[in-house]
């Protein structure tokens, strides 16, 4: 059927169908299964694809504008979807020109071979054999339906081309599509063929990366000659499929392998599920004439989008009309016969009388359009080969099978309205449509269209019909969803089995997959359940804290008596009372004391580094200049009490410049010592991301505790000498005990901070500041009420006893002095 007007004759050829057009398919009996032994079926698909072949290079030939002046000889062949049917061709193709051998040489570049150019087959595992055939040759072949995914190795299949994208590309939709659904426990069956296991093994990587579990997986046995071990394979599979809580199963499978499943449903009443289609069966004549196949429940899967070929259909019933005209079968008849009759092998009965009903419903579902645009891929790189322009192509050039292969490499070309172009794998990137199969009066089947994909899936959920009551969604899913703030711990072998874990404070779910917990970074925080962190905010001891306006309303008393005490004091300078208690020394420890009170405003508020180095000096400093007035107090009656002899004496040590330069020297050796703590370990502001649950908590924090201490060394060192200097004198009767005022001062003084010691350690760290606080006003009023405050009651309520007699000094009369004792005890009885 060549055209010799031709200088030279192209020859196309297709190494044909997917389904034999003479098929013979021997079914063995079965009590579930109907079958006919011997039955010789007639393949309308197989039909079509050879037509729509037949109609492109038609549409070449009459056209000017592709290959101008050449007219494309084709042969068709029939593979039977056998292996070695198809290698009889295959071997005819690589043939010399004019003649039947394959010529042996170490150099192939200069050989001429019968064809320049292979269509088909449509069977990738009939794919895998040829194209290594000709891919030692370098001869172009271009499938239309061989999808499988080992066909993208360039190493191994370097001249292989196809006109559909690999396989990886449907199952990433229908991965893409479980995922969308979130039905995570699905079955997974396949064809026992390269295609089915292909595909398989395909899916489950994809599935398992989109933490998808297959609950079943199988093969189904080819049913070129069933066996009983076949069927028992077959009703395995259902079976735990039946029996499980899959609602969704994955079939992707040849369409001869799909009956044959769905024949075995429909006869054991297999309860509905959700079947994902692969586009080898989606539109199968064979599966969608099975009797009772709507009740299997909802089939879903992808086709590719292609350009509509509207003239199609009138050029089937041309053609099939122009077969059905006895003077045009007498014209073939006479025709000489082919010199390689041999590979055809024998004739269908069938294909004598092929009427357009018999193709009909397949015309309904088919898409003719791959293998036209195969054929049109092959035309575009004879173009350029042959140096083809609107004038004509060439005479002298002529083109080998591996100059043509050259120009097929990432070739562009356009078929009807869609452009193409093969990658470096020679796929072409298309588009697939998602089809969903709705019954009309249970008769008529419509593939819907429900969605594309494309590098993603779009779908339009509402056009969707389920098999369900109420057109609800099946669910298919191992385990319920866990709700948010919840992680899976994994029961069992499967991810998608598992319990629901909340996510504790501190801790978040990262994504719906996580199986544990994530620790929130150092600087957030997040609650229970919580499924984000949130960043922390800084907290530390603020003025408005309760704790703090407690401690500021104590201060402000605090601050206040001592105030009024220095100011009765000084108002009352020369009294006895004052001179008693130290004079201007008393004055100095009073203002001392009221430094003391205010250094606690350095605690609440933001801490800073100026704040932290400050506190110690600010407290300490104060603190012992006014232990040091007590000191030199607790001393004058040690000495009157215990060396009564040598008091008068002494006495010029403990009061006037060589008071006040004791005084210094306490202050001096207080200030060094905070100078040293403050250069070898100084407090520092840090940051504490952990104390609190949702704040950063900024506080000072204690570099050395040891040296903590010993900047407490002199203070404590006073008051233990303020104590024991005063504890065991004796009261004189008559006469105002100044000793007892140090003693109770210096009990309260050392209660307040051996407590503080445990109550700081246990106490939280926001509020060890307060605590600091507290310790610090508490040592003052005690101080202030014990020692200073019942000599301002004197001064206020009981005038009458601020007298020279009633506070006569030990070192002016001892204690043991009898007779002025008694004169002590007859001046308080006349005062009174």
């Amino acid at each position: 059927m060549a055209d010799e007007q031709a200088e030279f004759n192209l020859k196309l050829v297709l190494v044909s169908f997917k389904q034999c057009l003479n098929e013979k398919e021997e079914v063995l009996m079965d009590p579930y299964i109907t079958g006919w032994k011997g039955l010789v079926r007639f393949s309308a698909m197989g039909l079509l694809w050879a037509l729509a072949m037949k109609m492109a290079i038609e549409e070449i030939n009459n056209s000017s504008a592709l290959l101008p002046g050449i007219h494309l000889g084709y042969d068709l062949y029939d593979t039977c979807t056998l292996p070695m049917v198809t290698m009889k061709p295959s071997l005819l193709f690589m043939s010399q020109i004019g003649s039947r051998d394959i010529g042996a040489y170490c150099n192939y570049t200069r050989y001429w071979p019968r064809v320049v150019a292979v269509i088909g087959p449509h069977s990738s595992e009939l794919a895998l054999m040829t194209g290594k055939l000709f891919g030692f040759f370098l001869m172009p072949q271009v499938s239309y339906g061989a999808s499988s995914d080992r066909l993208s190795n360039r190493e191994l299949f370097p001249s292989f081309f196809r006109t559909i994208p690999s396989d990886r590309v449907q199952l990433q939709a229908i991965v893409d599509l479980l995922s969308l659904f979130n039905w995570n426990w699905v079955a997974a069956v396949g064809s026992d063929d390269e295609y089915g296991r292909q595909g398989l093994s395909i899916f489950s990587t994809l599935a398992n990366n989109r933490s998808i579990c297959i609950a079943h997986e199988g093969t189904l046995p080819l049913p070129r000659v069933q066996e009983s071990r076949d069927l028992g394979k077959v009703e395995s599979i259902l079976r735990q499929i039946n029996q499980s809580i899959v609602q969704v199963v994955v079939l992707f499978s040849s369409e001869a392998a799909a009956r044959n499943l769905f024949q075995y449903c429909i006869q054991t009443n297999v309860s509905p599920k959700v079947w994902v289609a692969s586009e080898a069966w989606l539109a199968s004549e064979q599966v969608i004439r099975l009797p009772g196949i709507q009740g299997v429940g909802t089939i879903l899967g992808f086709l590719l989008q292609s350009s509509p070929l509207p003239e199609f259909s009138d050029y089937v019933n041309q053609c099939l009309t122009q077969a059905a005209n006895q003077t045009f079968c007498n014209t073939l008849g006479e025709a000489p016969p082919q010199s390689d009759d041999d590979v055809v092998g024998p004739q269908c009965p069938q294909c004598d009388d092929i009427s357009h009903k018999d193709i009909a419903s397949g015309l309904d579902h088919y898409q003719p359009f791959s293998v036209y645009a195969a054929v049109y891929s092959v035309a575009h790189a004879l173009h350029l080969s042959l140096g083809c322009n609107a004038s004509g192509c060439p005479s002298q050039n002529r083109t080998r099978p591996w100059e043509l292969v050259s120009k097929m490499y990432d070739l562009r070309f356009s078929a009807r309205s869609l452009t193409l172009q093969f990658d470096n794998s020679g796929n072409v990137n298309m588009t697939y449509d998602l089809k969903l199969w709705v019954w009309h009066s249970n008769t008529k089947l419509e593939l819907l269209t429900v969605g594309s994909f494309r590098e993603g899936l779009e779908l339009n959920r509402s056009q969707i019909r389920w098999h369900g009551q109420g057109n609800e969604e099946p669910v298919s899913r191992c385990s319920r969803e866990c709700e948010e703030g919840q992680v899976r711990r994994v029961k069992g072998f499967h991810s998608c089995c598992y319990d629901c874990l909340d996510c504790k404070a501190g801790t978040y779910r990262q994504n719906r997959d996580n199986s544990s917990c994530t620790v929130c970074e150092y600087h957030q925080w997040s609650p229970d359940l919580s499924t984000q962190c949130f960043p922390r905010t800084i907290k530390f001891l603020a003025w408005r804290e309760p704790v703090v306006i407690a401690l500021l309303l104590l201060l402000v008393l605090a601050v206040g008596l001592s105030l009024v005490a220095l100011g009765l004091f000084c108002y009352h300078w020369g009294s006895p009372v004052v001179q008693a208690s130290g004079g201007n020394l008393s004055c100095f420890g009073l203002g001392c004391l009221t430094l003391v009170c205010l250094s606690v405003l350095q605690f609440p508020g933001r801490p800073s580094r100026v704040s932290c180095l400050a506190q110690q000096p600010l407290f300490h400093l104060p603190l012992t200049g006014c232990l040091s007035t007590l000191f030199l107090k607790s001393a004058e009656i040690f000495l009157a009490s215990e060396f009564p002899g040598q008091a008068g004496r002494l006495r010029n040590w403990l009061h006037g410049p060589r008071a006040w330069l004791l005084v210094a020297l306490l202050l001096l050796m207080e200030g060094a010592l905070c100078t040293w703590y403050l250069l070898a370990f100084p407090q520092f502001m840090m940051t504490d991301w952990q104390a609190l649950p949702r704040e950063a908590l900024m506080h000072c924090r204690v570099r050395s505790w040891f040296s903590f201490g010993m900047v407490h060394t002199v203070n404590v060192a006073l008051a233990f000498l303020c104590f024991l200097g005063t504890f065991m004198v004796q009261s004189q009767a008559g006469r105002y005990n100044l000793a007892r005022g140090i003693t109770f001062a210096m009990l309260v003084y050392f209660i307040t901070w051996i407590s503080f010691i445990p109550l700081f350690a246990n106490v939280h760290k926001l509020y060890q500041p307060a605590m600091q606080m507290a310790a610090i006003l508490l040592c003052a009023v005690g101080i202030l009420a014990t020692f200073y405050l019942p000599k301002c009651y004197l001064l206020l309520w009981e005038s009458h006893l601020n007298s020279q007699e009633f506070f006569q000094s030990f070192l002016e009369l001892g204690p043991w002095d009898r007779g002025e004792d008694q004169e002590g005890k007859a001046v308080k009885k006349e005062s009174q």
